[in-house]
């Protein structure tokens, strides 16, 4: 008799009601009838929306497990909450770094041709083989899922793996990177694009970005990190380095897991052809500003947590490209303002987001 895999999805979710019901409904979907080989349980952490998201998942999805938060618990707190309800202990745990050549299989596993889904909305006793971090603004699409799965399957020493990401309009979106260094600071806050080959520049090497024939070709390729928007992890590989680190309220805690993870030996990939639709950030752009601030704040958490792997003098750099990045953002917008085109309390806003951001003291 084959062992039945045990898979877990988490969704966190604030108020994206809508997308968050495209996004179950792609995974009911998914998920089929046929099991055989496969054990879903779909996980739902509302982080205490005002749009009826809980009441939704309530009445139109009985199989989905709801954890309706009183508060908003940001997606790195609400991601360890329903880690901790499938039996992991999410406290970080130090481990050694471990610099190994391994020789892995690269082959892209077929997917099984019967569906191997069956949905269950009670939390198993024991702890599943893997779980997939999924955005709410994300669907599954065809066999991404039965290709996440058997690729980490068929590659023991891979502790996470990657979607392919599109846009909703069916274009590429980069779902996987590099570790980020000094020009990709740069590049963000001084986009190239109006200089000779700036398009090229913010899709290079420099910028963390991995080539586009790299996804084209089809086959699995070795990543820094992939995103958490669509991110399959495997359930010992949580045992050996903990949880998400909670000081990330959100962004780049995906990015610190990966670290963690590539420290204590594992190998990340990306999966071209495991597509998932990623119509991005629909819950970070209903407080954009605040959003920033979260943003920078964990890049500065990131940036200082692991300063023994940037050359001598890098995190001063960031902190001076930073402080002339929002000093420069800060002049486009009053400019707006004088022009007309932006009105004083979105201005207020945006600057007193922008003095926040510059004298953050995560260094």
């Amino acid at each position: 008799m084959n062992r039945r895999i045990q898979l877990a999805v988490i969704v966190v979710s604030y108020n994206v009601r809508d997308l968050l019901r495209r996004c179950l409904h792609s995974l009911m979907q998914a998920a089929g009838s046929g099991a055989d080989s496969l054990d879903v349980q779909i996980i739902v952490v509302d982080n205490a929306s005002s749009d009826g998201s809980a009441e939704m998942v309530t009445s139109e999805f009985p199989q989905v497990h709801l954890i309706a938060s009183q508060e908003n618990l940001g997606f790195t707190r609400a991601n360890n909450l329903a880690l901790q309800k499938l039996g992991f202990s999410t406290e970080e745990k130090r481990v050694e770094e471990k610099r190994v050549e391994r020789k892995e299989k690269s082959a892209f596993p077929a997917p099984s041709s019967r569906s191997p889904f069956f949905l269950n909305a009670v939390p198993p006793q024991a702890k599943p083989d893997y779980v997939l971090l999924l955005n709410p603004d994300a669907e599954v699409t065809n066999d991404a899922l039965p290709r996440l799965v058997n690729f980490l399957e068929q590659t023991p020493l891979a502790a996470a793996c990657g979607a392919e990401l599109r846009y909703s309009d069916g274009s590429f979106q980069h779902g996987a990177f590099r570790f980020p260094g000094l020009f990709q600071v740069l590049f963000d806050l001084f986009p190239p694009l109006g200089l000779p080959g700036g398009y090229r520049l913010l899709n290079s090497r420099l910028n963390g970005r991995y080539p586009a024939t790299w996804w084209s070709r089809g086959e699995p390729f070795p990543v820094d990190f992939v995103l958490g928007a669509a991110m399959l992890v495997r359930g010992a590989a949580i045992d050996a380095v903990g949880g998400l680190d909670e000081g990330y309220w959100m962004y780049c805690e995906e990015m610190d897991w990966c670290r963690r993870f590539k420290r204590a030996g594992w190998s990340i990939y990306a999966l071209p052809n495991a597509r998932i639709i990623h119509h991005e950030a629909q819950s970070s752009r209903q407080r954009r500003w605040e959003s920033q601030v979260h943003l920078w704040r964990s890049r500065f958490r990131f940036y200082a947590k692991y300063r023994n792997d940037f050359p001598p003098g890098t995190l001063a750099m960031i902190r001076l490209l930073v402080r002339a990045g929002m000093a420069w953002e800060a002049r486009r917008l009053e400019r707006r303002f004088a022009a007309g085109e932006l009105d004083g309390l979105a201005l207020a806003k945006a600057l007193a987001a922008l003095d926040a951001i510059s004298h953050t003291e995560a260094f």
